[in-house]
């Protein structure tokens, strides 16, 4: 592998646009020279064909998942698209391969690729970042979020997975076992002594309410595990969801937990919170006794991004997030430690 992680974020960059040029001479068509639009777990650039279509291509991060794991992601995406989810649609390479492998003279490292229909809309995120919507409009989204949440859910448990599907876990040893899946987020070298004790205790408190919070059929399955506000897009009155890279197999408040997790600063939080339940329970039962456990998923939601920062400490984002996500983490483990 290079030192690809070593370089500048502009070089990185640099680098990764060259690979992305290399790899659309594998799909049909011309294109015009790819535009970056995100650069965090992947890059995703935006890409133009010759005939005016349009398309995301998706580089992935090095090492993060295998093979199997990708086209497992891709068949859900698929198989989501047939019972009428809005997602993107897979576009597949001249071979007819969901999944495509290149290099450049720059990253002599295997990149894994995919390339997904473009879909028009605005994150959720940045809507809420412009103040430019009322309370009710907020509102409204977020019960759209609930529902798209509960239908998800419901495709999944009905779905019979095809042979060889492959994704991570978020259950009990994924979240606060002795090697989480995004990292011992209680080692994290920017943490203090004092906030490392308090997630030392709030991880073992963690540990303790998810042996009483039994896994069952319709709590848990195959979750998006991501779906904040970021990768929600709002057109119109529709919401859509994209970047399934960490869907998985876990419970299914992980992912209301998660989509309500960045708003905790909000005035209309609560506001927010009950809009999301209300829509999911449009598609879906959520029973009171299950949604008891909100606070705990909270604080799950909360360490792992501490592990996210601490497995890709040399990264811009990370570097840039980690004190935000330190703070914010401490906040959820003192509110769940001090629970009656």
């Amino acid at each position: 592998m290079t030192d690809f992680y070593d370089w500048s974020t502009d070089r990185q960059i640099a680098a990764l646009g060259e690979l992305a040029r290399t790899a659309l001479t594998q799909y049909r068509g011309c294109f015009a020279q790819p535009a970056l639009i995100k650069y965090r777990e992947n890059a995703i650039f935006k890409v133009t064909r010759d005939d005016g279509a349009v398309f995301a291509l998706r580089i992935h991060r090095y090492g993060y998942h295998d093979d199997a794991a990708l086209v497992s992601e891709l068949a859900w995406m698929n198989a989501l698209a047939s019972s009428g989810v809005a997602v993107p649609d897979i576009i597949r390479n001249e071979r007819g391969d969901l999944l495509t492998f290149a290099r450049s003279p720059s990253i002599a490292e295997r990149r894994q690729i995919d390339m997904l229909s473009w879909l028009d809309g605005v994150p959720l995120a940045v809507l809420e970042r412009g103040g430019a919507l009322s309370v009710a409009q907020r509102r409204a989204h977020y019960r759209k979020v609930g529902e798209l949440l509960a239908t998800l859910h419901e495709q999944a448990a009905n779905w019979t997975m095809p042979a060889g599907f492959l994704r991570p876990d978020w259950f009990a040893e994924a979240l606060v076992g002795e090697n989480p899946h995004w990292g011992r987020f209680w080692e994290l070298d920017r943490l203090t002594t004092g906030e490392r004790a308090l997630l030392v205790r709030a991880r073992e408190a963690a540990a303790s309410a998810l042996k009483s919070f039994p896994q069952t059929a319709h709590n848990s399955g195959l979750i998006h595990a991501d779906l904040l506000a970021d990768n929600v897009l709002v057109d119109g009155a529709q919401v859509r969801p994209i970047d399934f890279d960490d869907c998985g197999f876990g419970w299914n408040l992980f992912d209301l937990a998660t989509s309500i997790y960045f708003t905790r600063d909000d005035a209309d939080h609560d506001g927010l919170t009950d809009a999301l339940i209300a829509g999911y329970r449009t598609v879906r039962d959520l029973p009171e006794s299950d949604l008891d456990a909100l606070p705990l998923f909270l604080l799950l939601r909360a360490t792992t991004y501490l592990g996210w920062v601490s497995t890709r400490a040399e990264t811009a984002t990370a570097r840039e997030l980690a004190p935000m996500l330190i703070e914010r983490c401490c906040r959820e483990a003192e509110a769940f430690l001090s629970r009656p």
